[in-house]
């Protein structure tokens, strides 16, 4: 059956979310035109022959499709759209796509937001809400830009990826607040509470398991099995429609592995852990400095804060501890009771913030507001400053900075401890301390030894620390620069010219410039994304600008560029071929060699070039920042890119570091 071309998209989603009849949603090699603009009117494709709802690895009319119905191999995907491990199947998935096309696979998604995950929910309600709006083809756009983007999750962007997907974006917001997409999210748990997957990403390829993000070759292997299996059960007398479930039948087990293999954790890499102006516990010359990344509501950093007493009783002046705060999104306590321990600092120095801790971890997991003001007034502090902390969020700015430096270091979850900067995750026993504790010693005793004051042992580790994701990328000679070409700090920017969050990017950057000066050299290197369909041809007009006049020519069409990046509504055409010429024309250029280098595509050679080197770096999103060797990916703000340069000026480029 069909719906009315008049439903409204609150309706639609109703009822496409609640399972109304229907057939697959078109597949993403098939083009938009086929069904109508995404985002204007809704229609359900004809119902297929044969349902699949009951199949072992039940694949619905309301799940976002890649690929032919009838295909050989059906690759179902339960996903989280905040968790990393997921985030690495994006090229793994695309790669599968590209090599065995819609005949013989089909990829299928569903959604399976971990609890731990704050943001992951969300990102699936705007994702499902994008596909009942807009079809598969809408869908795996916002799929491919939301695992791009990971770290920019957030209401912004989901609207600003539902509208470079095609979805119209006040469409997108009403029905998004409908809230319909839950019944779907809440559908694919379930199915997979039922198939036991217990962790994200899950591949079940013609209901046969496979755990974790998997290399492309083991996923190639398996459909390579399924292939031939396909054709002889279809030789067989099956029908094509009948085919997935018959198989799914056939192949299904119980997935039996981790979700994600578990690494052995990596505790020799120094990582760059300024103290700062951490609350500090210990002598200032401690042979070892452990720097704890902490939540007071987290049950396990309260479990991990009595191994620290012993920490503390065992090792007495050798050690120091400073506290950060990472009070976590989904504990609700966790922040007022961070806002409680910074105002008692800021009435009684260090003294009065230890106090505040041991007396919120004792008292945890009472920390309503109520209890916290009256902790307050039990350590003798001002009752109305410190109910004002919490309500106010006083302190909500010092806070964030641990935040943005936990995130950084890839801090993830709490309690996180660097000790002398080498990395202990989780409420580990005492003898993993110890372990580390007594190689720092010897390490710090033999500086000491050296001639290193003991005062400057913890500088002096620092200095051989990584504050990142060390990256290389291939230079190339010509790529337009700003600053002298021998500043200590470089900066390779690797962007696209469509790309909003590249534009709110440019403030930092200027600040960056304001306060560096002589000592920062920003390096462009284009790197156009394939779904900004004006992305590479304004890369190409900005290169024949500096082909004409220069790196001055070139920021100049920089400049212009961004200026008119959001002009017509949002939709690029600032960057068409008659806007282009027009930014030509008021630059001074040569207007007619403009237009036969972009006619001829004579600088597309360099932007595949840039694209290769990011590639090579593994940079597959914009912006994206290689700050001393350091990558930084999304607009980030000025305090990020300061805390980077500030340590390549005093430590060299970006380096791995261990013993």
């Amino acid at each position: 059956m069909r719906r009315s071309h008049s439903l409204t998209s609150t309706t639609f989603l109703a009822l496409l979310f609640l399972g109304c009849g229907g057939g697959s949603p078109p597949p993403r090699a098939e083009s938009a035109e086929a069904h109508g603009s995404p985002g204007a009117a809704f229609a359900l494709p004809p119902a297929p022959s044969a349902s699949e709802d009951g199949a072992t690895v039940p694949i619905s009319m309301t799940d976002p499709t890649w690929g032919g119905r009838n295909a050989l191999v059906s690759v179902v995907v339960f996903g989280d759209l905040e968790c990393p491990y997921t985030g690495k199947i994006l090229k793994t998935v695309q790669a599968l796509e590209q090599k065995y096309g819609p005949s013989d696979l089909r990829v299928v998604w569903k959604d399976d937001p971990l609890p731990f995950h704050p943001h992951a929910r969300a990102a699936s309600l705007a994702a499902e809400t994008v596909f009942a709006l807009g079809h598969s083809d809408a869908f795996w756009k916002f799929w491919e830009l939301t695992l791009t983007h990971q770290s920019e999750l957030s209401d912004a962007s989901y609207e600003g990826w539902a509208h470079g997907a095609g979805v119209d974006a006040a469409t997108f917001r009403q029905a998004l607040a409908t809230g319909a997409a839950g019944a779907k999210i809440d559908r694919d748990r379930s199915v997979a509470d039922r198939l036991h997957v217990s962790g994200t990403p899950t591949f079940f390829v013609n209901g046969v398991a496979l755990v974790g993000a998997q290399p492309l070759e083991k996923l190639e292997a398996l459909v390579d099995v399924e292939l031939p299996k396909a054709r002889a059960r279809l030789a067989a007398g099956v029908l094509p429609e009948a085919l997935y479930t018959d198989l799914a039948r056939a192949n299904w087990k119980a997935p039996v592995e981790a979700a994600e293999p578990e690494e052995k954790e990596d505790t020799t890499t120094v990582w760059g852990v300024a103290v700062g102006t951490a609350p500090v516990r210990g002598r200032s010359d401690a042979l070892v400095t452990i720097v704890v990344f902490s939540d007071f509501q987290c049950p396990y950093c309260k479990r991990g804060e009595a191994v620290i007493d012993r920490v503390r009783e065992t090792y007495g002046d050798k050690v120091r501890i400073a506290w950060k705060d990472e009070p976590l999104p989904f504990h609700p306590h966790a922040m007022p009771a961070a806002e409680l321990a910074r105002e008692a600092r800021a009435e009684k120095g260090d003294a009065g913030f230890w106090a505040a801790h041991d007396a919120i971890f004792a008292a945890a997991p009472r920390l309503e507001d109520d209890d916290l003001v009256t902790l307050g007034k039990v350590l003798g502090l001002d009752a109305a400053r410190v109910k004002t902390a919490i309500e106010a969020k006083r302190y909500a700015a010092r806070i964030e900075d641990d935040l943005d430096e936990a995130e950084e270091l890839h801090a993830d979850g709490t309690p996180h401890f660097f000790i002398n900067g080498r990395r202990l995750a989780g409420a580990q026993p005492f003898e993993a301390f110890k372990a580390i504790i007594d190689e720092e010693i010897r390490h710090a005793e033999a500086l000491i030894a050296k001639g290193t004051p003991r005062h400057s042992v913890y500088e002096a580790i620092m200095k051989g620390a990584v504050v990142g994701d060390v990256r290389t990328v291939p230079p190339r000679a010509t790529a337009p620069f700003k600053g002298p070409a021998s500043a200590p700090v470089i900066i390779e920017e690797f962007a696209d010219f469509q790309c909003p969050y590249c534009t709110r990017a440019e403030p930092a950057l200027a600040e960056v410039a304001a306060k560096y000066g002589s000592r920062v050299k920003l390096v462009w290197r284009n790197l156009p994304l394939p779904f900004h369909k004006h992305a590479a041809l304004a890369a190409e007009a900005a290169a024949e600008a500096q082909h004409q006049k220069g790196d001055v020519g070139f920021w100049a069409m920089h400049d212009k560029l961004f200026a008119h990046q959001a002009d017509h509504d949002g939709d690029g055409s600032g960057l068409e071929r008659p806007a282009l010429d027009a930014y030509a024309r008021e630059l001074g250029l040569d207007v007619v060699a403009f237009d036969r280098a972009l006619d001829a595509h004579v600088h597309k050679a360099e932007i595949e070039e840039d694209t290769r080197a990011a590639e090579a770096a593994q940079i597959n999103g914009t912006p994206a920042f290689v700050v001393g060797g350091y990558l930084v990916t999304g607009a980030q703000p000025f305090a990020r890119f300061q805390r980077l340069i500030e340590h390549v000026l005093a430590s060299g480029p970006g380096r791995p570091s261990g013993k």
